[in-house]
């Protein structure tokens, strides 16, 4: 038993080592040489940020300071390497005990193989400045990249890293989509709590299932229907709106500004569809009656807030019930909120011929 102890902790040991060479012989480019996909506004304080800077003082605290998460954002390259590495300096460390660390602040690596996006492995945060092998024994033939930002934290800095004779340079395939972005607005799910790894949030689940870039204006906790939020979100050139919201609003503040912020988008975006999502059905809010009753009524303020806009005369606004969203088996969550990675699979598919229906719609018009 010793002897086999002492096997393993040499085996850990000789493999950080082995890591940490390949690492360090790796060249590193600036991951600004390079596309960032899933990005609203252009004039963002910083490069991987999501607001725009004329918001800052405008917007409340917490939602301009949770705009400095990267959710939805990726960076597209292609590269010959047999080796991919990364350095990334992030904003905040944030740790949250129901959250992944890799989710939190971790980068997600994805391949186009036969025209569709396969995972290749994550890249594991081990503090506010981070150097890793992401993956490394490969081919060395050219192919297209994608590499997921962190959902909870920001980013000072990102490179690169890749055998010191390889190429790398700009994506040749455009994938995901880079027009008429689907924009989802809403909640902690929205951002993506609590998905083990950034691919895993249904919005970027779903912009490889519809291969269309997403814009992700998830603000966990504050998807509180703020109208100056609405009116930057109008100035995008969407396929379709996704509000999905209810959990962090009460029912009085559905009702004072729920039609307002429906209404600064159809300013600008009169014919784009609008797809209203239900309040998820949290499994324990089958134990909590209170929980229980606030659900089902800001569920059922929504569908009147619905009803009275098509009754207004707007054919391109659509709802979505969330009864069987998650499923009905109770499981899909790390907190009876909060979803994991099942959670989220299961609410993308559920959500896809919906979305791609309207899509198509938009851009067959």
């Amino acid at each position: 038993m010793r002897h086999l102890l002492l096997i393993m902790i040499l085996s850990f040991a000789l493999s950080g080592t082995g890591i940490a060479t390949v690492s360090d012989s790796l060249k590193y480019v600036n991951a600004t040489e390079f596309p960032l996909i899933g990005k609203g506004f252009a004039d963002t304080q910083n490069r991987y940020e999501r607001l725009p800077v004329r918001l800052k003082g405008k917007t409340r605290p917490a939602v301009w300071s949770l705009s400095k998460n990267c959710a939805g954002l990726a960076i597209r390259f292609r590269t010959n390497s047999p080796v991919i590495g990364a350095k990334w300096e992030l904003t905040g460390n944030v740790t949250m005990s129901h959250f992944a660390p890799t989710g939190v602040k971790g980068l997600d690596l994805y391949c186009l193989k036969n025209g569709k996006w396969q995972f290749v492995n994550v890249a594991r945060p081990s503090g506010k400045t981070n150097k890793t092998v992401i993956i490394n024994h490969m081919e060395g033939t050219d192919m297209e990249y994608m590499l997921y930002l962190p959902l909870y934290d920001g980013l000072v800095n990102l490179e690169i890293g890749v055998d010191s004779t390889a190429t790398i340079g700009n994506p040749q395939v455009d994938s995901p989509r880079k027009d008429k972005p689907v924009v989802f607005y809403g909640t902690s799910t929205t951002q993506g709590g609590c998905a083990s790894r950034a691919g895993m949030s249904y919005p970027n689940l779903l912009s490889r299932m519809l291969d269309r870039q997403i814009i992700n204006l998830g603000f966990s906790g504050n998807g509180q229907l703020d109208l100056e939020v609405a009116e930057v979100m109008a100035e995008i050139d969407a396929s379709c709106f996704v509000i999905d919201c209810i959990s962090n609003v009460t029912e009085e503040q559905m009702n004072e500004k729920y039609i307002r912020f429906l209404e600064i988008i159809r300013e600008k975006r009169p014919d784009v569809p609008v797809l209203l999502v239900e309040n998820n059905h949290f499994p324990h809010m089958y134990f909590d009656q209170t929980i229980f009753a606030l659900v089902q009524q800001k569920n059922e303020t929504l569908k009147r807030i619905y009803a009275e806009q098509k009754k207004k005369g707007d054919s391109n606004i659509y709802y979505l019930k969330s009864d069987k969203l998650i499923g009905n088996d109770f499981e899909p969550t790390v907190d009876g909120a909060h979803l994991t990675d099942l959670g989220f699979l299961r609410m993308a598919e559920n959500m896809y011929p919906v979305i791609r229906k309207l899509i198509n719609s938009t851009l067959t018009d």
